[in-house]
């Protein structure tokens, strides 16, 4: 599904070269759940961004499911992100003037999708917020922001769902309801999911850990994810 090879990427500071990452390289098949962690400064955003196409490499290549994303102009990068990649933030980003169901809505309107109203009610219900369709960002806690963020990220039904640090800004027993809930789309949609995160807690219900320090892979494990019985 998702193919790094070689990624670097330089940023010139004045009359220096930074190097955030360094040659990384690895294979993602679909339908994994995968962990990219490593302390802050690692590189975990910069590389998130490369292979979702957000910002492109100074050097190799991502191929996002059998596409060279370097072989794409900005506008068709767009494209394919709308029809294949979901994405989660830390900071949710929701329009906060749009109820739960229309932050929903918007995607799926934009897409020209049919019945709209019908998939975000369904999809705010499957994260438990099916009483609460009405309400605005501001009347809803982090929790529940990020849930209807996950149900956003997943009404164009992607192949792939990038997520960079989900979990930020929640306490510790929501960011793990959190995690919870993006495992089990995982498991009934299929999708492949990417999350950064800095919490080795949260990254131990992967089943895979990639992590980074000063912007080079140091460690690449599968593992038994936990809570993935």
């Amino acid at each position: 599904m998702l193919v790094a090879q070689r990624l670097t990427k330089r940023y010139q500071v004045g009359t220096e070269t930074l190097t955030v990452l360094a040659d990384v390289s690895f294979s993602i098949p679909q339908g994994a759940f995968v962990a990219i962690v490593g302390a802050s400064g690692s590189g975990k955003t910069t590389l998130l961004g490369l292979l979702a196409g957000l910002d492109t490499a100074s050097s190799g290549t991502v191929v996002l499911d059998g596409t060279d994303l370097a072989t794409l102009d900005e506008d068709q990068r767009a494209r394919l992100r709308g029809e294949k990649v979901g994405f989660i933030f830390q900071s949710f980003q929701l329009i906060q003037t749009l109820t739960a169901l229309e932050n929903v809505q918007v995607p799926l309107e934009l897409r020209g999708g049919a019945d709209a109203t019908r998939r975000a009610r369904d999809l705010l219900t499957r994260v438990g917020l099916g009483a609460r369709l009405t309400h605005f960002p501001m009347a809803l806690s982090g929790g529940e922001q990020q849930r209807v963020a996950i149900a956003r990220a997943f009404s164009n039904a992607p192949r792939i769902l990038f997520a960079d640090e989900p979990t930020g800004n929640l306490d510790s027993e929501t960011g793990h309801r959190i995690v919870e809930l993006l495992q089990t789309f995982n498991k009934e949609s299929g999708a492949t999911i990417v999350l950064v995160t800095h919490d080795p807690a949260l990254a131990e219900r992967a089943g895979r850990v990639i992590r980074l320090h000063d912007g080079v892979v140091v460690e690449d494990s599968t593992r038994v994810a936990q809570g993935a019985a």
